[in-house]
């Protein structure tokens, strides 16, 4: 690509200025033209219009219907969590290649946790009987072994719907969580009584929490 010399006079200004537009039209950029009274936008791409039907759905095209989650798993570590629109996505390419090229895995057969909905929170099987609980692991539906370290905070790390009563030890360990943030973004009271997981198998704690403000 040639360099650009130092160009004099407004009119040579905006002659390069609107070059430069031609070109980022042609390659699909969105340009905005700062400048005087006279300046404008020279082209406006928005993410909708780049969504057409037969594109598939990213987290840049959400609404869009098609997605092969295939294409996903068959480039190496080519992407991440942040590219799908949904855990439910994230989890289909993890399915599709449980070998997980993209690191995709949160742990135990589920991907991305940190995705909005829909949710696919089922583990994948060949991941989740290969998992290994290390010493420092909270205890968990994976690591269930009473003696293990529990720790509430783990299980509200995302900040969102990321865990569900199978991912518990106890229903006690589910109600430590309920307890810890009575907002309940894990929707573990689905009843909304104050207790979380009732069909876990114990230890219980069956003490209602005050519910927050969901």
């Amino acid at each position: 690509m040639a360099v650009l010399s130092r160009l004099s006079g407004s009119r040579a200004i905006r002659r390069g200025v609107l070059v430069l537009a031609v070109v980022a039209v042609a390659l699909g950029v969105t340009v905005f033209v700062r400048g005087g009274s006279d300046a404008a936008p020279r082209a406006q791409k928005s993410n909708r219009e780049l969504c057409t039907p037969g594109t598939p759905r990213t987290v840049l095209c959400p609404d869009n219907k098609t997605f092969d989650a295939k294409e996903y798993a068959t480039h190496g570590d080519a992407f991440e969590c942040i590219n799908f629109a949904s855990q439910a996505d994230a989890q289909a390419v993890l399915r599709a290649n449980p070998s997980d090229p993209n690191h995709l895995d949160d742990g135990g057969g589920v991907a991305c946790r940190g995705l909005p909905e829909p949710r696919d929170a089922e583990p994948v099987p060949q991941i989740a009987q290969q998992f290994k609980c290390g010493p420092g692991e909270t205890r968990s539906g994976l690591c269930p072994q009473p003696d293990r370290a529990f720790e509430a905070r783990y299980f509200l790390r995302y900040g969102n719907d990321a865990y569900d009563c199978p991912d518990f030890a106890s229903q006690a360990d589910a109600q430590a969580v309920l307890r810890f943030a009575p907002t309940d973004p894990n929707h573990l009271d689905g009843e909304r009584k104050g207790i979380a997981c009732p069909d876990l198998p114990g230890p219980k704690d069956v003490k209602p929490v005050r519910r927050g403000t969901p």
